[in-house]
């Protein structure tokens, strides 16, 4: 496929360089240009590109840019067809990475929101999993223990697209639903890079809880102040796994 991903940080970086050594035509953009997008995210062949050229022509656009500035791009989407599968990967994190936003306070869809601003439908993938388990403990299909990642989207032909990628990058994807039904992979359920298989995946989806999740979340930074220095992913996992015991 024909796939831009808009943002080169740690998951963008990381799905560029995985979804190209799937095989795919990947370009990679970023806002800061071309010249930002590291040498790394190339090594297997996707292409960087700049924004006002990378969303023509393509057939996935991926976002992995910070919540709540989708809005920023909504014009350059204005000529993206309507084929095109839009997909975000962003978490809302207020206070810590991002100005606090009413409507989603409110209890507003972190994706649907992203969708109002971008003026068109996305899909929710790769929201849910650690950067660091994304870039390592990807594995082959049919690998015993393989993790998942849930998908969610309106479009069923356009969540299935991203569940084929999600595939392509080492991680059985797992069909959470409708958009709506989204919050349920947001920081911080169950469900939330808390590295669970394709088995563990749905219960832990309709374990959610939006009150007591969004609790979860603002406790980050006294939940990880008590982790160990330089904690490593296993460390962030077990941390998440343990607020919801």
């Amino acid at each position: 496929m024909k796939i831009t991903v808009i943002g080169a940080g740690a998951i963008g970086g990381n799905l560029a360089a995985k979804l190209s050594t799937a095989g795919h035509d990947v370009q990679v953009a970023d806002a800061r240009g071309s010249e930002a997008v590291r040498a790394e995210v190339l090594e297997a062949g996707a292409r960087a590109a700049e924004l006002a050229d990378a969303v023509q022509g393509r057939d996935v656009i991926v976002l992995s840019i910070p919540f709540g500035v989708a809005g920023q791009l909504a014009d350059l989407f204005a000529s993206v067809p309507a084929e095109t599968v839009v997909i975000d990967t962003s978490n809302y994190y207020p206070g810590l990475l991002s100005e606090p936003i009413e409507s989603v306070d409110n209890g507003q869809v972190e994706s649907v929101y992203t969708a109002e601003l971008l003026r068109r439908p996305v899909v929710k993938a790769w929201n849910a999993a650690l950067a660091e388990t994304q870039r390592t403990k990807g594995v082959p299909a049919g690998t015993p223990g393989r993790l998942a990642i849930p998908v969610a989207g309106d479009s069923e032909e356009a969540r299935k697209v991203a569940m084929s990628l999600v595939d392509d990058t080492g991680f059985d994807p797992c069909d959470a639903g409708t958009l709506a039904d989204s919050w349920r992979q947001q920081p911080n359920g169950p469900a939330y890079c808390t590295e669970l298989t394709l088995d563990e995946l749905p219960a832990a989806l309709a374990a959610a809880d939006r009150v007591k999740d969004a609790a979860i979340r603002d406790s980050l930074p006294e939940r990880f102040a008590a982790l160990p220095a330089n904690p490593t992913v296993d460390d962030v996992v077990e941390m998440n796994r343990a607020a919801h015991r």
